[in-house]
């Protein structure tokens, strides 16, 4: 253990020869992703987006490929899972975290298409018929009522039923009371455009402090809302279940933490209803199964984050068809560019707010390098604690 078997038996994968990583620039962001390729011709392809250390997470990933993965079967999926996470001493922490779980999700895609099944067979099988998805970055632009208004109403048009924003500009620790009214009157905007039937999900960002906090479970309730998402930041973890204890609607969060072992405390203090691991960072499809029978464990709902490409809605698609406990998958997929899609082959399509099931082996997903070398990274930068942030002015480098 720990170290690459090449005496066992290989699988019908065959054995990891090669690994590569490939970024995408868009206007959102730059898009990383993995393929690890096998002697017997395979590929599998995962993605290590970071919204601002591409190059880190890439060099991160061909590193420890070099060290824990060439010799390797694919198939020995939960012994890899191990030996990068204790070979390389991760202790935590969002490089390491997304190198993992991007490398777990190339493994899996490998493993599919070697025994001709769609990933989620091999995680369990399918719980639903497809998977219900809500829509976040709709509402960049002017932070005014009208706007967003019939922004929410245009994403609702297009067959979502649920919507997640954020509408607190740059506040941080504290909203003083014009930018408090400001802020809950976008909320009211945006419910009365979509009308009761959709469900609205508000981002906190994890940077409120509690007395803020507090008061927004009070000027929030009118509206009717899904779950107020991280209002306070996670150094202050043990503040979660008592703030949960006065909210008349569920607290949700979770998309920071790395692993089963960065979540325990989040379980054992009860913190949140809803978690949200993310699979590009909590350590792949491997392990948010595991993170999502904890959750079950504790009465838990599972939504997870998403503010990745295609690619990563396609993957937790896989994974969210096998959890009993799901809620409901993000997915930023209807702000992209046309050419994210062509540089992504495969993707699952969202119809009519869900996402059926796949049919093609593996992933189904194929990257058409010849995209991706016309759209090369930009290495921008925005910064959410700044005015104006929603309006994603990407004029600035990194």
């Amino acid at each position: 253990m720990l170290t690459v078997d090449t005496t066992r038996p290989t699988g019908p994968a065959g054995r990891i020869s090669r690994v590569e990583t490939l970024m995408l620039g868009t206007a959102w962001r730059d898009f990383g992703y993995v393929r690890v390729h096998t002697d017997e011709g395979l590929s599998g392809v995962g993605e290590i987006t970071h919204p601002y250390r591409g190059r880190e997470v890439c060099a991160l990933a061909e590193a420890m490929s070099r060290r824990h993965l060439l010799g390797a079967d694919p198939f020995d999926v939960e012994e890899i899972w191990l030996r990068l996470h204790q070979g390389d001493f991760l202790r935590g922490g969002d490089v390491g975290g997304i190198v993992l779980s991007g490398l777990d999700q190339a493994l899996y895609d490998l493993m599919g298409k070697a025994l001709g099944v769609p990933v989620y067979r091999l995680t369990g099988g399918a719980c639903r018929d497809g998977v219900p998805v809500y829509a976040n970055g709709w509402y960049d632009g002017e932070r005014d009522p009208e706007v967003f208004a019939a922004k929410a109403r245009a994403t609702v048009a297009k067959g979502y039923r649920a919507l997640k924003f954020d509408p607190f500009g740059s506040g941080l620790h504290e909203l003083g009371p014009a930018e408090l009214r400001r802020s809950i009157g976008l909320v009211a905007a945006v419910r009365e455009a979509i009308g009761p039937d959709v469900e609205l999900f508000v981002e906190g960002h994890a940077r409120f402090a509690m007395p803020t906090a507090v008061r927004l479970l009070h000027e929030l309730e009118p509206y009717g809302i899904g779950w107020l998402e991280e209002p306070l930041p996670w150094t202050h973890i043990e503040r979660y279940a008592e703030l949960r204890q006065r909210a008349s609607f569920p607290i949700a969060g979770g998309e920071h933490f790395h692993d089963r072992y960065e979540y325990k405390q989040l379980f054992a203090t009860h913190a949140v209803d809803i978690v949200q691991p993310d699979l590009s960072m909590a350590g792949g499809l491997t392990e948010v199964r595991k993170i999502a029978a904890i959750a079950d464990a504790h009465g838990m709902l599972v939504a997870p984050h998403n503010s990745n490409s295609p690619l990563c809605t396609t993957v937790s698609v896989h994974a969210a068809l096998g959890i009993p406990n799901l809620k409901v998958l993000e997915t930023f997929d209807g702000l992209l560019e046309p050419y994210v899609f062509e540089a992504l082959r495969g993707t699952l399509p969202i119809a009519d707010g869900s996402i059926g099931l796949p049919t093609a082996p593996g992933l189904g997903v194929e990257l058409a390098d010849e995209v991706f070398a016309e759209h090369p990274p930009t290495h921008r930068f925005w910064n959410m604690f700044e005015d104006g942030w929603e309006k994603r002015d990407r004029s600035a480098p990194a």
